[in-house]
Parts: C-alpha cells; structure tokens; sequence
C-alpha cells in the first residue's frame, strides 16, 4: 500500500543521507522504521494482561485486601 506523508527539509537532507551510506532505497528505510516503531510501542500480551492493576503500584495483599471489602 502506498502512503504519502510530509517530512521536513531537514528530515529529508537527513533520510537522503542515511540511505546513501547504508545503499537502501528510501522506502526500505522508511518500512524499516515503522517496523521499529510498531515493535516499541505494541504491547506484547504479557506486559498487557500482567497484573490485575495495570501499571499502577500496588502491594498484591492490599489490592486481595481491597477487593474483599467489596463483598
């Protein structure tokens, strides 16, 4: 699929430099870091269904604690 984005000049003059010393097309490039950042910022199943709490610091006897003075 194609996609048509915008960069800045400088991003440009700086892409073009990198794919001349690395001999990639600029898609490849361009393919290569998305990839990268898919990778970084998808949450891998663990990490997403680790812990009841999330991201959120909690004792694991506080939060049994708490969930019990709910019934």
């Amino acid at each position: 699929m194609r996609t048509l984005i915008d960069l800045p000049d400088p991003q440009i003059r700086a892409l073009a430099d990198l794919c001349e010393r690395a001999n990639l097309s600029r898609a490849a490039v361009i393919r290569e870091a998305v990839a990268e950042y898919l990778e970084r910022h998808t949450p891998k199943p663990i990490e997403a269904a680790y812990g009841l709490w999330g991201n959120e610091a909690m004792d694991g006897l506080a939060r049994q604690e708490q969930v019990r003075a709910e019934w």
